[in-house]
């Protein structure tokens, strides 16, 4: 018996009060969310590991972890020296898989919709990214769809709102829409999801690193380091550089979270109101029925009803009503029953990157509480036959919503990202951005 399940039994003593059977017995919100955790698997099954403690986090048994791999994982995800194959002479150095997803933004973009290539300026937390002037329409590398975040990503098993990318888990037996000559070929390598992603997204967003370039860089006794006995020729692959950025991808847990204290026994971790939200979040509001484990996450996909990207109050590049995207996991698997349906996200750090849900349609952690609890979709172009049926109004009042929101706006918050930031880079460049305006944002020179 551990020393929080005594204290547990303990306090169902004491803090269950009534001598009267006529009336409820009332229950300390400690020790209600302890009941209620317990209901649904404990501490344990919620808890995240250390982002040191490699054995303790999920990991693909062909890409086991190492401190070497993702120390040079690390590198390769913030390098922007790697940025090699961009559309124009403005766009090449510039950027990296950070722009979109970097630590200040809960490893999301900071605005409604990321720029990669072709992007210029920084701000102060990403927001300031804009449209290069002089690159044209067609050469900016742009999803027609909100970049989701990379942080605990470790526990997904598919990767993209899609769930595209990919070989084992759900996506097993879709594999007549591995499409050869497009990204998803790369599920053909038959890894798991962050690694099938790592790998097509250097292609994808035109980030190459052979052998030379290695070696101008400094990069080539970290890559021999991680990936020791593999020949030049296989190692300074885009395949080998994905499965480095994965093995850090899956170090990127939020562990230091207020809840996640409280699960680690540090009862006074949680505010009243976050306290309160949690109780509500596995219990009346049932979030926990799509949130669940470690990263508040699952591998399955609902429709909600929500815009897409194209309706977004701000400008977008390259976003159609017909996008493929909006279709969500009905677009990669070409069923009907799954269109509309987006894969459901983890829950931290939401707070630092104001745009939520696929399309960005929602400016706070609480109006998308709100629009779940009313349960009426924004978008009229999902029939009602297709919506979830976990899409359903929760009764929540407007106190129990501001404190489901306050569990998940700042329970789930993880104050110090920054410690998966590196220094500096092989390189000498900035990151996450290099081109002028970034730098002089990011006073990085």
């Amino acid at each position: 018996m551990t020393l929080r399940s005594l204290a547990l039994g303990v306090s169902l003593h004491l803090l269950f009060f009534s001598c009267q059977a006529d009336s409820d017995p009332i229950v300390a919100p400690a020790a209600a969310l302890d009941v209620l955790l317990n209901e649904h698997g404990g501490p344990d099954a919620f808890r995240l590991p250390a982002a040191d403690d490699l054995e303790a986090l999920p990991q693909d048994p062909r890409n086991p972890l190492s401190p070497a791999k993702v120390a040079l994982g690390q590198l390769l995800f913030h390098e922007t020296a790697i940025a090699t194959n961009g559309k124009t002479e403005e766009g090449i150095g510039t950027f990296s898989c950070a722009s979109c997803h970097f630590a200040g933004a809960g490893f999301q973009a900071g605005r409604f919709q990321g720029i990669g290539d072709g992007g210029l300026g920084f701000g102060v937390n990403g927001e300031g990214r804009r449209p290069h002037e002089a690159v044209p329409f067609a050469d900016f590398d742009v999803q027609p769809i909100r970049s989701p975040s990379a942080l605990n990503t470790a526990y997904q098993e598919v990767m993209l709102w899609n769930g595209q990318f990919g070989a084992t888990g759900v996506n097993a037996g879709t594999e007549d829409r591995w499409t050869p000559g497009t990204p998803k070929e790369t599920n053909t390598l038959g890894y798991e999801g962050l690694e099938t992603q790592a790998i097509a997204g250097l292609t994808v967003h035109r980030m190459a690193l052979d052998a030379r370039h290695a070696e101008e860089l400094g990069y080539r006794d970290l890559f021999q380091a991680a990936f020791p006995g593999i020949e030049d020729t296989k190692l300074f692959t885009p395949e080998y550089a994905g499965l480095a950025i994965a093995a850090y991808e899956r170090t990127l847990v939020a562990d230091q979270a207020p809840w996640q204290r409280y699960l680690r026994g540090e009862e006074e971790a949680l505010n009243p109101d976050a306290l309160q939200g949690a109780i509500l979040f596995l219990g009346k509001a049932g979030c926990v029925s799509c949130h669940t484990g470690p990263a508040l996450s699952s591998n399955t996909f609902h429709a909600l009803g929500m815009d897409d990207l194209v309706d977004c109050e701000e400008p977008t590049i390259g976003t159609r009503v017909d996008n493929a995207e909006n279709l969500g996991r009905g677009g990669f698997t070409g069923k009907a029953d799954d269109n509309y349906r987006f894969k459901v996200p983890q829950l931290y750090n939401l707070k630092s990157s104001p745009f939520y849900g696929h399309g960005s349609s929602f400016r706070t952690v609480r109006d998308v509480i709100a629009y779940k609890n009313r349960a009426e979709p924004q978008n009229a172009r999902v029939p009602a036959g297709s919506l979830s049926d976990e899409f359903q109004p929760l009764g929540l009042t407007e106190e129990e919503i501001d404190q489901l929101a306050a569990f998940v706006r700042d329970g789930l918050y993880d104050p110090n990202l920054e410690r998966y930031a590196p220094l500096s880079l092989p390189s000498g460049q900035c990151f996450p951005n290099n081109d002028d305006r970034s730098r002089k944002d990011l006073d990085c020179y």
